[in-house]
């Protein structure tokens, strides 16, 4: 069909645009929403930070006079020449060119921040759980849904959060509008933070195991109720009890139950984990087959 001759012809994507799409950028331009996001990192003047996708600049530069010294990871070689001429006052700061995630982790205790593309913040925040113990927090914006999801926020919890509470404590610190980015997202964003314990919850490595395996066979689903996946393992007079003293009822659902109520669970039933190693064992790799069958179909 021949083009209408006042149709306007359709603008040509140029390579920033191509670079912008893959890697999902949405750059943090509203200044009050950069304060809230500093404001939750907490940043002093001793501490080493890294960035995780600096992007122009703008949260790297409110950052760099509050700490002792800056590593900024930016994918995108585009910005670069941008990023190092606006932040060439701060010595403090290093930028580096290169995919955040191939990056090591520093040899000495440090926080990571960044706004982060959201169809990578899995694999940052699973970066950042594996930097520990030397991360000492991470503070990330990203989907707010995905914030709210790993902070119990819905009411409901995951089986990460679950699993690393003892060590890491997950909090929401507040939701930025999508006007706050360029180009705007379809959502908003939501601050993460994520902070190392100084002593973890569970220091007896009995009890940790206990804790581990009990989150693990709990979030099978087997049964369809928590305390019908744990009775697989666990007398039903012993579950009872544990149960009772974590306030829990018989048919909760294991999404429902937070992390201080598996707390209780581990504590109440740590002496029945133990005994019983064997089964668990069993049944942990039955739920290993299970995940990796699901995952032929």
């Amino acid at each position: 069909m021949a083009r209408n001759r006042h149709q306007l012809p359709t603008p040509r994507r140029t390579e920033r645009d191509r670079a912008r799409r893959a890697y999902g950028q949405n750059f943090l331009v509203d200044p009050g929403a950069v304060a809230r996001v500093v404001r939750a990192a907490r940043p002093g003047p001793g501490d080493l930070l890294v960035e995780v996708g600096a992007g122009k600049g703008v949260l790297t530069e409110a950052l760099a006079p509050r700490c002792r010294e800056l590593i900024s990871y930016e994918i995108d070689r585009h910005l670069i020449p941008g990023l190092r001429e606006r932040l060439a006052r701060y010595p403090q700061v290093r930028v580096v060119h290169q995919d955040f995630l191939d990056a090591a982790p520093p040899r000495e205790p440090f926080a990571l921040v960044g706004n982060v593309p959201y169809a990578r913040t899995a694999e940052i925040v699973a970066w950042a759980l594996r930097a520990a113990p030397r991360l000492t927090s991470a503070t990330l914006l990203t989907q707010a849904e995905y914030a709210r999801k790993r902070t119990g926020d819905y009411g409901r919890w995951s089986l990460l959060t679950v699993r690393s509470w003892p060590e890491v404590e997950w909090r929401l610190c507040g939701r930025v509008a999508r006007a706050a980015f360029r180009p705007v997202p379809a959502v908003d964003g939501g601050i993460l933070r994520l902070t190392r314990r100084p002593r973890p919850l569970l220091t007896d490595p009995v009890a940790r195991s206990a804790y581990a395996d009990l989150v693990e066979l709990g979030f099978t689903g087997l049964g369809g109720s928590l305390h019908a996946s744990l009775r697989r393992i666990c007398p039903a007079r012993a579950l009872d009890r544990a149960f009772r003293a974590a306030g829990l009822g018989r048919e909760v659902v294991v999404a429902y139950v937070s992390p201080e109520q598996w707390l209780v669970l581990a504590q109440e039933l740590t002496e029945v984990v133990a005994r019983r190693g064997s089964a668990v064992s069993k049944e942990l790799m039955v739920r290993v087959k299970s995940r990796v069958d699901s995952s032929n179909l």
